[in-house]
């Protein structure tokens, strides 16, 4: 009995030693985190500020203006996300090529994160009638109380699977959640400097919904919510036909969606007599700018996008003014973003 008793005593203080000599998963290796979109990826490295790259590596697979409704996994995406910690998507179907790889990566443990999730637990996804069939519209970050949502959301599953930098990742969703609320305030006002009756948003897709629903305006878009879906002349003509109707004055091409169909509405209502003029700068829809550029931020995406539209109807005759930028909403807009023909 006492050898046996000796070897179990030598075991627990090997046991009681190891776990004190063995480093933690954040101590010996970072957290791997691959995002699909920009705007997951600029989220992630706003909630991570402050956070030793030691400890996190981030991933993201989407660049400046590709369209997530076609984009297809490469090689070196996949592997990436067999190699993550966790996932972090858009969701609503927007990266519909990714179904698959995501099935897949999760039953080996691998965390997927949807950010559309707490909008959908909510009840604020928007329904789009397509073909007959109410067909959720995953463009929900366009409303930045959405994204306030996600944010605190994702800030939660961080502080969850790192509890060791919760009270980082928590501390600046709170910070960045602050900036949200006064760039949605001040949104509101410049939005409706436009006269109510000319507040139409035409584009190539129907990705501005939310836009529209947070600021006030009513969105036109050529084609579905998604991209991938078939222009026809009729699609064209019923648009052309709704911007004589309602004497709208511009239309915007987007930075993600080639511009042939927007060019055609605007040649068609000129051939019927119109008048009509495209923006003074294209609408970031579905992907954000550069990185380390005003657009290649989510404030700065949505408030170029702001920007484009009332200059684009002073342009056009409409009288407004828009209100000064909030001091206190990061990043503030470049000097060029105020420089219009």
């Amino acid at each position: 009995m006492g050898f046996y008793t000796n070897l179990k005593r030598v075991m627990q203080i090997f046991m009681m030693v190891f776990m004190v000599l063995a480093p933690t998963h954040a101590q010996s290796a970072p957290l791997r985190i691959v995002a699909t979109t920009t705007q997951a990826t600029d989220l992630i490295h706003i909630l991570t500020n402050g956070v030793s790259d030691q400890y996190i590596h981030i991933t993201g697979l989407m660049g400046a203006g590709v369209d997530p409704h076609l984009y297809k996994p490469t090689v070196a995406d996949i592997e990436a996300m067999n190699q993550a910690d966790m996932i972090v998507y858009s969701g609503l179907h927007l990266e519909g090529q990714f179904d698959a790889v995501f099935e897949s990566v999760s039953q080996r443990g691998v965390k997927i994160h949807r950010l559309a999730q707490p909008v959908i637990d909510a009840g604020y996804v928007l329904k789009f009638d397509e073909n007959g069939i109410a067909t959720d519209d995953p463009h929900f970050w366009f409303d930045p109380r959405n994204w306030a949502l996600a944010t605190q959301a994702l800030a939660d599953r961080l502080a969850d699977i790192d509890p060791i930098h919760a009270a980082i990742y928590l501390a600046n969703a709170k910070a960045y959640i602050a900036q949200l609320d006064a760039f949605y305030a001040w949104g509101v006002e410049a939005m409706h400097q436009v006269p109510a009756e000319l507040r139409y948003i035409v584009t190539s897709h129907d990705a501005f919904r939310y836009f529209g629903d947070a600021f006030g305006w009513t969105m036109v878009g050529i084609q579905g919510i998604s991209t991938a879906s078939e222009v026809g002349v009729g699609d064209i003509q019923a648009v052309v036909n709704f911007v004589i109707e309602k004497n709208i004055p511009v239309i915007f091409v987007e930075s993600s969606v080639p511009p042939a169909t927007i060019r055609a509405v605007q040649e068609a209502v000129i051939s019927n007599g119109g008048r009509v003029n495209v923006g003074v700068r294209e609408l970031y829809s579905d992907a954000m700018g550069e990185p380390d550029t005003f657009g290649g931020t989510y404030i700065g995406m949505i408030a170029a996008n702001i920007y484009t539209l009332l200059q684009s109807y002073q342009l056009a005759g409409v009288e407004l003014t828009i209100p000064e930028w909030n001091a206190l909403v990061m990043p503030t807009p470049p000097d060029e973003l105020f420089e219009i023909n």
